[in-house]
């Protein structure tokens, strides 16, 4: 697998012990590969924009389950739009 300069600074602190890294569960990985898969027919292209924040940490968990962050947004969209993932209640979120 081929890595990107982001990728391979993220192994190299790993390894210095600066970050740390989880292994993903068996049902979790098998969870996202699961949907990664379902979502292999890509016939349409977007464009978003978030937080430099956000990115960083999509590209942190799916190195973790050894994926390409454009899989993993791409699995977790799938997953929402399907139902898998639900949304929380507005009132919970802003906990009233």
């Amino acid at each position: 697998m081929k890595f990107d300069e982001y990728e391979k600074e993220l192994l190299e602190l790993e390894e210095k012990g600066l970050i740390e890294s989880s292994v993903p569960s068996t049902v979790e990985r098998k969870a996202l590969m699961s949907a990664a898969k379902q979502t292999l027919q890509k016939d349409m292209r977007i464009n978003i924009r978030i937080s430099s924040r956000d990115l960083i940490s999509l590209k942190r968990k799916a190195n973790r389950v050894g994926m390409p962050y454009q899989t993993l947004i791409s699995s977790v969209l799938h997953q929402y739009i399907s139902g898998a993932i639900k949304p929380e209640q507005a009132g919970a979120r802003n906990g009233e």
